[in-house]
């Protein structure tokens, strides 16, 4: 059984803990999953249709087709949303939140950095006040803003998911060049050895992979409207004669109003594999280049991230990977993590989800005794008037159905 003792040894002295766990649809081996579409590359052709991210890769001596199930980033935030529902069940994890509650917005209650896309430095909580005072100018904000690897107590302290997730304070001084810390864990998703068609393209002469799954789709409107029926758009609204739209009315099918039936399709997507393979690694060469203020605050402190890596993953395990519409999975028995020597070789090591919470509970206990001043309560922030107010006006456009999509971030 892993102790602390343990698992300080092993971020002192290894080079990584890992875990290949396989996966299956929750419907069976050979069922069909959806994983995520993306947008087609630059040059292709207009009103591409959407597709799966394919990629060759060497498994057992043999080149085999992989279909991208869960990103990296994708699955930062899935681990991210494990704490956090922890966290709500008593859990205790350092970090911020902005306070909406009271401002009269639908559907925004609070913002934790466990939830923001920049995590710690993203605008949402650079845009907010701590006691009056705006954030980044706080005695917190301006230790953020300040932390680096050599020097990153400041961010262990009130955000520690933000070091083992990745950050960057992308808007600090000098042009971006602000504080950046590289993941220390990273996890994915993928499908293996996937059917498909190859075509090759005319015009490079390049292998485009085709998933030979289709996806139908279509729908009886229960009124019957037909297409025919003449329709007339505007920015007030509809109707179906001009006069009664207003200025700007423009003629539309039925179905650009949501009405009306849509025609059967089928599409090339949805696929099938012979197995997934959920990869985890958390990388304590990483770890090591973190620093919190030296001696045994330095080992205290990478073992705290540590057991939180652990944690993650295994509360991730426990509330199962649901991850979108038709893409549910269940873990093909369970494998064993793994300690990576700095040779290479890799001893098993096994952790439990209790296991893992005991972990962590003990790290935090020491990192306090090694004179670590971890947040243990949420640190609130409430939201500047004028973020209030962009989203409140965000909110009344999309209600009157004329504010467009929101825009679209990478984590």
């Amino acid at each position: 059984m892993l102790d602390i003792g343990d698992l300080a040894e092993i971020v002192a002295n290894d080079a990584a803990i890992r875990r290949r766990q396989r996966l299956q649809p929750v419907g069976g081996k050979g069922d069909k999953i959806f994983p995520p579409t993306y947008p087609p590359p630059d040059g292709a052709s207009r009103n591409p249709p959407p597709r799966h991210v394919y990629e060759k890769r060497k498994i057992d001596g043999r080149e085999v087709w992989c279909v991208l199930v869960d990103s990296v980033a994708s699955q930062a935030n899935r681990l991210e949303e494990a704490l956090s529902a922890a966290i709500d069940e008593g859990l205790v994890v350092p970090h911020l939140y902005v306070d909406f509650a009271g401002k009269g917005l639908t559907g925004v209650d609070r913002i934790s950095s466990l939830r923001a896309p920049h995590r710690v430095y993203d605008a949402i909580l650079r845009d907010s006040l701590l006691d009056g005072q705006p954030f980044m100018r706080s005695a917190i904000g301006q230790r953020l803003a300040a932390a680096a690897p050599h020097d990153a107590a400041a961010l262990l302290e009130v955000a520690p998911t933000a070091l083992l997730f990745g950050c960057w304070h992308s808007t600090g001084e000098g042009g971006g060049l602000g504080a950046k810390f590289a993941r220390c864990l990273v996890s994915e998703i993928m499908a293996i050895d996937v059917p498909v068609e190859e075509i090759v393209n005319g015009r490079t002469g390049e292998v485009e992979p085709r998933t030979l799954g289709r996806r139908v789709s279509s729908r009886i409107d229960p009124l019957g409207i037909l297409r025919s029926v003449e329709v007339y758009k505007s920015p007030e609204g509809w109707d179906v004669t001009p006069d009664k739209v207003g200025r700007g009315a423009k003629k539309v099918r039925p179905s650009e109003i949501n009405h009306g039936n849509i025609a059967p399709s089928v599409q090339p997507l949805g696929i099938t594999c012979d197995y997934l393979e959920h990869t985890f690694v958390l990388s304590c060469a990483a770890l090591r280049r973190l620093r919190f203020g030296g001696g045994a605050r330095d080992d205290a402190g990478r073992t705290l991230l540590a057991a939180l890596g652990l944690l993650a993953v295994a509360e991730q395990d426990a509330r199962g990977y649901a991850l979108r519409s038709r893409c549910d999975l269940v873990c093909e028995g369970a494998a064993p993590f793994e300690v990576v020597k700095p040779d290479g070789r890799s001893e098993p090591i096994a952790v439990t989800r209790e296991q893992a919470r005991r972990l962590y509970e003990e790290a935090f206990a020491g990192a306090k005794e090694a004179g670590l001043a971890l947040a243990e309560a949420p640190i609130r922030l409430e939201p500047q008037d004028k973020l209030v107010a962009i989203v409140k006006k965000s909110q009344e456009l999309a209600l009157a159905g004329s504010g467009g999509e929101a825009e679209a971030e990478e984590d």
